[in-house]
């Protein structure tokens, strides 16, 4: 062998050896996860990452195949830092794809550079009504809600059972004011006032105050994680829980019911999702998130676990390179994935058409569970859609 032929085989053998690394990661799927991990909204945020990795470990630590590597990220529910993180995810990390996008103020500060990007996100706590309209984009998905979706269950079921004052009060930032829209949209009774707090307001008493003084027929609220907690505490304890019925999004639910126990007996929530619902899909996936993380999951950890699905199925079918036609094939996936909630498709804007629950909180012989009373709102389609350029 001459003494070029070697030298040929040696350059021949380090590119082979540094392809070897370089060719592993680029056939894995590269997933950026934000959420909120820290602060009094922190179990929001951790359900999410729970949900989607317990997907992952189901699937072998894959998604379409592809070994999954997954970079997870708190944006501490603050736009700037949600911002950073987004920024970080598609100019440094070079994601796949976008999973989780917190809150819907943090999603709405992230979303100019996701849509200039073309990287696909999808939401799994957020659906802000101006994503569900005219400011659609083809890469953005919600495995989430249209944030009204709950809230209009709850108008639809206070208003089918005669209720005819109602109170509203939620926190002061977009999901609060989509939420109260939504209720209003359904709700054809008098709204007696409509209150916004600040968002992580930890008291209540004033509130409380001005919501017994004006003596409505049902109190109507959207308090999330630590705030839900706060909330319903100090409505119990100043004893209006049996005075003025509570309906709530978002309040009660698998993240606030361990700290809140009797205190949310009697009350009713809107959701498209519940432990209690029973489906073959539902059971598997509640036994199976119990068994590993000791807990009974929320809504938040369903939405992710469905996300991971939903990109198994999208990344069987296209690879993300080419982003528009992974969009394509991730929005097809909505369509074929067994989603734990029920029905389940991405309607023309990419947010979900799907089924509007209303649950009681009960107390059972095995604590406070969920008692599932009624679909107001079947195969749901939001309010936006229309406006949205999208097919």
């Amino acid at each position: 062998m001459t003494a070029r032929n070697v030298l040929r085989n040696i350059k021949l053998s380090a590119a082979a050896a540094a392809c070897a690394g370089a060719c592993q990661l680029a056939s894995a799927a590269t997933i950026g996860l934000m959420a909120p991990l820290s602060g009094p909204i922190a179990i929001v945020g951790q359900d999410q990452v729970d949900g989607f990795m317990l997907a992952v470990e189901q699937l072998g630590g894959k998604l379409g195949g592809q070994p999954a590597n997954i970079l997870k990220e708190d944006d501490q529910l603050k736009p700037e830092i949600g911002g950073q993180i987004v920024r970080k995810f598609i100019d440094k990390d070079r994601v796949d794809a976008i999973v989780g996008l917190s809150f819907s103020n943090v999603m709405m500060a992230s979303l100019p550079r996701i849509a200039e990007s073309g990287t696909v996100a999808i939401a799994t706590n957020a659906g802000p009504s101006p994503v569900a309209g005219a400011g659609c984009k083809a890469n953005v998905f919600s495995m989430a809600w249209q944030n009204d979706g709950a809230a209009e269950a709850m108008g639809k079921y206070t208003q089918d059972k005669g209720i005819k004052k109602v109170y509203l009060m939620a926190p002061n930032y977009q999901a609060g004011k989509d939420m109260l829209t939504g209720f209003k949209r359904y709700f054809k009774g008098e709204i007696v006032e409509e209150v916004y707090t600040q968002v992580n307001q930890p008291d209540y008493s004033a509130e409380l105050a001005q919501l017994q003084a004006a003596k409505p027929d049902a109190v109507f609220v959207f308090y999330p994680g630590g705030m839900g907690v706060n909330f319903v505490k100090q409505m119990a304890q100043a004893g209006l829980m049996t005075k003025i019925p509570l309906y709530s999004v978002f309040t009660v639910d698998g993240t606030t019911l361990p700290a809140l126990r009797d205190a949310a007996v009697g009350s009713v929530s809107g959701a498209m999702w519940d432990a209690a619902l029973d489906t073959p899909e539902n059971k598997k996936f509640v036994a199976d998130f119990e068994a590993k993380y000791k807990r009974t999951p929320s809504e938040y950890a369903a939405t992710a676990y469905d996300a991971a699905n939903v990109l198994n199925i999208a990344l069987g079918k296209a690879k993300p390179g080419d982003s528009k036609a992974f969009a394509v094939a991730v929005k097809a996936a909505g369509n074929e994935v067994k989603s734990v909630r029920g029905p389940f498709a991405f309607n023309n804007n990419n947010l979900p058409i799907q089924n509007y629950y209303a649950f009681e909180s009960v107390k059972g012989s095995n604590g406070i569970t969920s008692k599932l009373l009624a679909t107001p709102l079947p195969k749901h389609v939001d309010a936006y859609h229309a406006q949205c350029a999208l097919k």
